[in-house]
């Protein structure tokens, strides 16, 4: 994935239409000697921020050396290019523009909708956190959904691919007046951002998230969403404050029975079919998951947990489980031969276990 996209975001095509719109704007602009400078001998071997570093250096070198001067033509061009693409317009702002705030800020604010100025906003939390989170507090007001995801987003403790902000993952309680602005957000986009800035907080902070969780949950639909969201990683882990939350409690009238599972041997490549039936004596929430304990390479063992369904069971109700879970390796995971052990796991609880063999 990271691959296909290092390739098909910052590529040829992309300078040729940063080319012909920076000629547009800038009459001596200089073709020729901007696609030198960034198809460079080292290109093919560029990582996607590194290209995406490579281009803004580059654009540097052949806009005019007067920051708000580039800046103006930036503007312009900004529009035509969205997606991961744009990300080389904040980016120009994060390396060169950290000591024209005001100006850098109404940058930051103007290119985000194109694409993203979450990675491009961590330097100025660092240079000056105090003027920055007032700065997204005001953002977190924006007419533009994409403005106000920007608050969340850009100050998240643990942003993937974001530059980290220490001051942020050692007291991320400083961001709640920007979250609370958010958590009953018009915008999907937003409250997404806002419950993964959540969950972000969940694995620092998690007895004061959680009280959070508790004051917000049951009054808003939009804001219950975000909760249930934010939450997910808690969940995952069986954490049973998080479970009680929702309902989810360990009861004796939750019987799972009849695990079957085929093939108990297979290889790498393969999947396994299982199935079981659960049953209750009384009406309850259900969270239905199951864990697999891969073998590592060392030999040892962890388990993922996958999610089945959340379910409203009534009393006397059985329900009939069936899934196929495929043994692929992806860049993300490898398999290892080994016993491997699959468990049905009920709102947080495991309910019954199977074993198989990877050869």
């Amino acid at each position: 994935m990271a691959e296909e996209l290092r390739k098909s975001v910052f590529n040829e095509e992309l300078i040729t239409h940063l080319s012909d719109a920076f000629s547009r704007e800038m009459s001596s602009f200089d073709k020729k000697g901007f696609h030198e400078l960034v198809f460079q001998q080292d290109w093919e071997d560029l990582a996607l921020k590194e290209r995406m570093r490579r281009i803004t250096l580059s654009m540097h070198e052949v806009l005019p050396a007067d920051y708000e001067e580039a800046l103006h033509i930036l503007y312009k061009v900004a529009p035509t290019v969205g997606g991961l693409q744009g990300t080389i317009f904040p980016d120009y702002v994060e390396l060169y523009g950290l000591n024209a705030w005001e100006v850098s800020i109404k940058a930051l604010a103007f290119f985000t909708p194109f694409s993203t100025s979450e990675f491009a906003v961590r330097p100025f939390l660092i240079q000056d956190q105090k003027r920055m989170l007032e700065q997204m507090i005001e953002w977190a007001g924006d007419e533009n959904h994409h403005i106000r995801r920007l608050a969340s987003e850009g100050s998240r403790p643990r942003l993937p691919w974001g530059q980290s902000v220490p001051a942020l993952k050692q007291d991320p309680k400083q961001t709640l007046p920007i979250l609370e602005q958010l958590k009953c957000d018009e915008s999907l986009y937003v409250r997404k951002s806002v419950a993964n800035h959540l969950n972000d907080i969940s694995y620092i902070e998690k007895d004061w998230m959680l009280d959070v969780m508790k004051r917000w949950y049951g009054k808003d639909v939009k804001t219950d969403w975000i909760v249930k969201h934010a939450c997910r990683s808690l969940l995952k882990k069986g954490d049973p404050e998080a479970l009680s939350l929702f309902g989810y409690g360990d009861d004796p009238g939750v019987n799972v029975t009849g695990l079957s599972l085929q093939p108990h041997v297979i290889t790498i490549g393969d999947s396994i079919n299982f199935s079981f039936d659960l049953s209750v004596e009384k009406n309850m929430p259900l969270r239905i998951e199951y864990g697999i304990h891969y073998v590592k390479a060392k030999g040892n063992r962890t388990q993922k947990v996958f999610m089945l369904k959340n379910v409203q069971a009534k009393a006397g109700q059985t329900l009939t489980v069936t899934k196929k879970h495929a043994f692929k390796d992806l860049s993300t995971r490898k398999h290892y031969s080994g016993t491997h052990t699959l468990s049905v796991i009920v709102n947080g609880v495991i309910k019954a276990e199977a074993d198989f063999v990877i050869e």
